[in-house]
């Protein structure tokens, strides 16, 4: 029988909201057992990059990196933001440990090719995550921190999409383990009116997502949010959940399945 691991991932508006990052981390480490974490961040490098006189570009709600933005997200993703949530996990008592894609080689990936005259420079298209890197780190009682950057193998870090991650490695990790998915972020689960949040969707297939796609209920970022949970779904991960940070515990949000 496998043994239980829960992977929870945090979204950058939480990041960005020390009230709500606090009420998250707390809950993750009453969390039992195994588990691991993956964060975003891109608020913060929005802000961070505008400090510096660098310009944010984006299509698609994706963000444009050339070799400038790569160092700032790689500085805010990789440093400020990864550390301090590792910061915080030791003091709530979880002995965690921050890590790129590039550390111990657990998740590569390959630069996104130009597509419709798009070039979205040191942008990474996840290929693959190590299941049994992590799974060393987390059977030696170690919580991963994973912050959103991938690289190719050949040197070169990318900036890879959080959610992808997350998706990625729970569905690698769910090979050794019975996996449960949290994408955390700041509402309770998926809405059907955006400005009512009494209204979450119990549950979604993929059926319901294409209607909900198509009648416009599910927009923007939730895409490929509930996209990426769906495909963590098809491959193996055992049970996925969107709902807000404060409510981790799996009781409460949106259920995806396949």
């Amino acid at each position: 029988m496998k043994q239980k691991l829960t992977i929870v991932k945090v979204g950058g508006a939480v990041v960005e909201d020390a009230a709500q990052l606090d009420a998250l981390l707390a809950a993750f480490a009453a969390i039992p057992g195994r588990k691991a974490l993956v964060h975003g961040g891109g608020r913060r490098a929005t802000q961070t990059a505008a400090r510096l006189g660098i310009e944010t570009r984006m299509v698609g709600g994706r963000r444009i990196t050339d070799a400038a933005m790569l160092e700032v997200v790689t500085m805010v993703y990789g440093g400020l933001v990864n550390k301090n949530i590792v910061a915080r996990l030791q003091a709530a008592g979880v002995n965690a440990l921050g890590l790129t894609g590039a550390d111990m080689d657990c998740i590569r990936s390959h630069r996104r090719p130009v597509k419709d005259g798009v070039d979205f420079g040191f942008v990474g298209d996840v290929e693959r995550a190590d299941a049994r890197a992590l799974s060393a780190l987390i059977e030696g009682g170690v919580a991963p921190v994973v912050a959103p950057l991938t690289h190719d193998g050949r040197g070169s870090l990318l900036n890879t999409n959080a959610d992808t991650m997350a998706s990625t490695v729970a569905t690698a990790l769910a090979a050794l383990y019975d996996v449960t998915l949290i994408f955390s972020f700041e509402k309770p689960g998926v809405l059907a009116r955006q400005d009512d949040d009494s209204s979450v969707i119990p549950t979604i297939t993929r059926a319901d997502f294409g209607r909900l796609v198509d009648s416009g209920v599910v927009a923007g970022g939730m895409i490929p949010k509930i996209g990426n949970a769906l495909d963590a779904v098809d491959a193996g991960v055992g049970r996925v959940i969107i709902t807000k940070a404060t409510a981790i515990d799996g009781l409460h949000g949106t259920t995806i399945l396949p």
